[in-house]
């Protein structure tokens, strides 16, 4: 066994005796057989004594006759399918130092939007197929046999063999062209050291648009052909931030171009590829006329984070996936500074708080997992691209940037990418640099955030002159998560704030520390918040003296914006976890009746839905003076916007009247439903009318949709119309996300099924998936049980097959449908969606608890009755 290549298989890792220093490839792919054939030379040092290579290799014909390593022949090749890896022995040992392995193979441009694949994409009325790579995490393996992990750094040099009439584009600038009839040999220089998971190629028709750094580097957009003008905003936002990351790393951007280009089936939103972005179409598009006021922020964010990457993960990269976070939860965080110096009115660090809410929220699941999570097999990369590596994670670089301070943070940033260029790096790599340059104990505070899951909640009451602390787990219990918790507090007013780090698991403050300065107010007026502006990852549930307090303060305006939200969403967490109830939610939601601002309004209203959401299952006879009260609180602010814009009104204005009509809608406002069915109407007739902008179209969408039934389908139709005859792929979207929250079930069957048609992209069936009404979660799960085969096979990849698991079990709110999933899914389990299963199966059992909790509220109904008259 120690001598037969059988010995490699089942490790997490390639060996380490040989390492690829360069890669000379040489790539043709044939566009209209989708296949491609290709040869590699690489050169490997060889460290240690083997007779064996070890290198990854999958979906890939490697001729075995050609494989030669210097001079010699091997005597033995294997490829372990499963393993994804390609064994090459020798009748040797192979000396001690630098040698050439030299193949030649085959492979298919496949439809699975990973490896190197086809898109297809109509040009000139003619549908074409482009070629398009996607590595990340484990894919160049289906490229081209490679070390194919992070810490494998080596150089590139690319030759691509393609049609003479199409553009071919790499991470590097082209050297030179030769011409021989149909087909051209492009030349490629060659590249800095680099991981296999950033290399791209792109093989197409396509425009572009340019434009140049301060520096002078060309930074392109490629569009489809005519699509140009929809990409000026995204170049602008390139080159600024470019600008920007340079003087922030204090670090020049390290390749001498970047083009970032639209690829129309894309499985993420965008991937960082070294010097060659790609995007789907929604993520880097936008047309003044087609666009809403939310697709420009995504656009803007999602440009700033791959960006990021350039430094933050190319040039320094993870030393393997289990610290992931380093490079996402990093370009999530680092994206929203770029942003907010570029466009500091769309108040972007308040909008942050959508990111620690997603992360907060997955991580409050026992089936969460650390942000440093153990990886032993490639299939398993992919499920943690979540909430928990990009959310949690820039949420807990947010909290210690806020304790370190912006310009020492900054400055240590600048000195763990000067150290690392080039190279790989660990989660404690980062914390040593960090430390040394500010003298905190950061290792010892951060391990706490990133090798734990689960987050604290502070339970915060007064005693007397005392201000008690104590920290629990998310979940409630008391068990034997410890954190270090950077506190942050303030009473009264944000003059007197006091920081300080809980270690142990209580702690107590004397309110003299900081209430001096407020003793003239009396003492009727003192409020007190702990967690300012939500820096810190973690809840804080107020004794209910505290509590009264934060609700008078809310009601005086006395309150930040990030404050006003981060009460809410913990209370409704709280609420949730059965540790205060639905009736004081209801009431602290009452506080905010008066609030017009966009960021917290967007809080108010998720939380709004998610209660009339689940007392439809709690308590049917109440659901409708619930909705009633949820309508009331968020209808004020609606009416002062209206649904037409007014001139000179802000983004975040556009962006509220969008999310209050979809809100009112949803919550089944008839007045809203039946003013969007009557624009809806009018569009329908003449797509031009000023009366339903992109930004009220959703909103318009969905009260059809409410309208439709088997029996009057017309809307359902009128909306499949206008899918089939845009060509915007944000239109297109805004459609496919109303389609299946029909109260009528059969009509969400009929929208299902229209994901099974070549009209929908595979990459785009998540926003039917996601628009799913509650009426329709039976046949929804019927539905998926019936072509579980199918959807498996079509939408094999992790992200992909999650969300139809996620979309279709989470909204269920019993024991028994938990049951009755567990059982299907027992002999049916795959480690691509094993995460996605037990997360969903335990929202559904998380809901049923609460449901159980909120029918033993004695007073709700008699709270709700009261809050009704209040507004009346």
């Amino acid at each position: 066994m120690a001598d037969s290549p059988a010995q490699f298989r089942g490790q997490a890792r390639l060996p380490r005796f040989a390492a690829p220093l360069r890669y000379d490839l040489r790539l043709r792919p044939d566009l209209a057989a989708c296949t491609f054939s290709g040869a590699a030379a690489v050169a490997v040092a060889v460290s240690a004594p083997t007779r064996f290579l070890v290198l990854n290799a999958a979906e890939l014909d490697v001729d075995r006759a050609s494989i030669r390593f210097q001079d010699l022949v091997p005597t033995d090749v294997t490829q372990f399918e499963e393993d994804e890896i390609l064994v090459i022995g020798f009748d040797r040992e192979l000396t001690i130092g630098e040698g050439v392995l030299a193949m030649d193979f085959t492979g298919t441009l496949n439809d699975q939007m990973r490896g190197f694949y086809r898109s297809k994409y109509v040009c000139n009325g003619e549908s074409r197929n482009m070629a398009v790579t996607q590595f990340e995490a484990a894919d160049a393996r289906r490229c081209f046999p490679c070390w194919d992990e992070p810490a494998f750094k080596a150089k590139f040099k690319l030759t691509l063999e393609v049609p003479s009439d199409l553009i071919a584009l790499s991470n590097m600038p082209v050297v030179k062209e030769t011409v021989s009839g149909p087909i051209k040999t492009v030349y490629y220089e060659e590249s800095p050291l680099m991981s296999t998971y950033l290399v791209a190629i792109v093989v197409g028709l396509f425009d572009y648009i340019e434009s140049s750094t301060s520096e002078g580097t060309k930074v392109r957009v490629y569009t489809q052909v005519g699509k140009t003008n929809q990409g000026t905003f995204a170049l602008d936002v390139g080159v600024k931030s470019l600008d920007l990351y340079k003087d922030y790393f204090a670090t020049p951007y390290p390749l001498p171009k970047l083009d970032m280009i639209a690829i129309p089936d894309f499985a993420a939103g965008a991937m960082e590829n070294y010097g060659l972005v790609t995007y789907r179409e929604t993520a880097l598009l936008y047309d003044e006329l087609q666009s809403s006021a939310s697709n420009k922020q995504q656009v803007a964010i999602t440009v700033a984070h791959e960006l990021a990457h350039q430094w933050f993960g190319n040039l320094v990269t993870m030393e393997w996936w289990t610290h992931l976070w380093l490079n996402e939860g990093f370009a999530s965080w680092v994206s929203y500074l770029a942003v907010d110096s570029l466009f500091p009115e769309w108040n972007n660090w308040t909008q942050f708080l959508d990111e620690t809410t997603s992360g907060l929220r997955l991580d409050a699941l026992a089936e969460s997992h650390p942000i440093e999570v153990e990886i032993n097999h490639a299939s398993e990369i992919d499920a943690i691209f979540d909430s928990i590596s990009y959310d949690k994670g820039a949420s807990v670089i947010r909290m210690l940037q806020s304790y370190l301070g912006a310009e020492r943070f900054q400055k240590a940033l600048a000195s763990y990418i000067k150290k690392y260029a080039y190279s790989n790096a660990k989660t404690e790599d980062l914390w040593a640099v960090l430390e040394e340059e500010s003298g905190e104990p950061v290792k010892d505070l951060m391990t706490t955030w990133t090798k734990q899951q689960g987050y604290p909640v502070i339970y915060a009451k007064l005693n007397g002159q005392y201000l008690e602390l104590e920290q629990f787990l998310s979940d409630g219990s008391s068990g034997t998560g410890m954190w270090i918790v950077p506190i942050t507090s303030c009473c009264g007013s944000y003059d007197a704030q006091k920081k300080f780090l809980l270690k142990e698991k209580t702690d107590k403050m004397h309110i003299k520390e900081f209430t001096a300065s407020q003793s003239s107010d009396g003492d009727k007026n003192i409020w007190i918040k702990l967690n300012i502006d939500q820096t810190g990852f973690y809840r804080v549930k107020y004794d209910d003296e505290l509590a009264a307090g934060l609700v008078n303060a809310i009601k005086a305006k006395k309150l930040s914006l990030m404050d006003k939200i981060g009460i809410v969403e913990d209370s409704y967490a709280l609420s949730v976890a059965r540790k205060q109830t639905l009736t004081s939610l209801l009431r602290l939601l009452n506080a905010y009746h008066d609030e017009s601002d966009y960021t917290v309004l967007s809080h108010v209203t998720s939380v709004c839905l998610s209660i009339s959401k689940i007392s439809v299952d709690a308590t049917p006879d109440l659901n409708n003076d619930i909705k009633k009260l949820l309508i009331n609180l968020l209808l004020p602010a609606a009416i002062k916007l209206g649904w037409d814009r007014k001139d000179g009104e802000s983004h975040l204005d556009v962006m509220l009247r969008s999310l209050l009509l979809i809100g009112l809608v949803r919550l089944g406002h008839n007045e809203t439903i039946n003013e969007g069915v009557r624009r809806f109407h009018i569009f329908f007739e003449d797509r031009k009318t000023s009366l339903l902008p992109p930004d009220t179209r959703k909103a318009a969408y969905l009260a059809v949709m409410r309208t439709v039934s088997m029996s009057n389908r017309s809307g359902y139709d009128a909306l499949l119309k206008i899918y089939r005859e845009t060509a915007e792929p944000q239109e297109k979207s805004r459609v496919l996300g109303s389609l299946s929250s029909s109260p009528d079930k059969d009509i969400v069957l009929e929208a299902l099924n229209f994901m099974f048609t070549d009209e929908v992209r595979n990459q785009d069936s998540y926003y039917i998936l996601g628009g799913i009404s509650l009426e329709g979660r039976d046949v929804a799960w019927t539905w998926l049980k019936t072509n579980w085969d199918h959807v498996l096979k079509t939408w094999n990849s992790s992200s992909l097959i999650s969300d139809f698991i996620n979309s279709i079990v989470s909204p269920f709110t019993s024991e028994e449908k938990a049951a009755e999933v567990s059982e299907f899914f027992a002999c049916r389990m795959k480690p691509s969606f094993q995460r996605a299963l037990k997360q969903s199966l335990e929202r559904v059992r998380i809901s049923a608890r609460w449901i159980e909790s909120i029918r033993s509220e004695p007073s709700l109904g008699e709270a709700v009755q009261e809050l009704l008259r209040g507004a009346a």
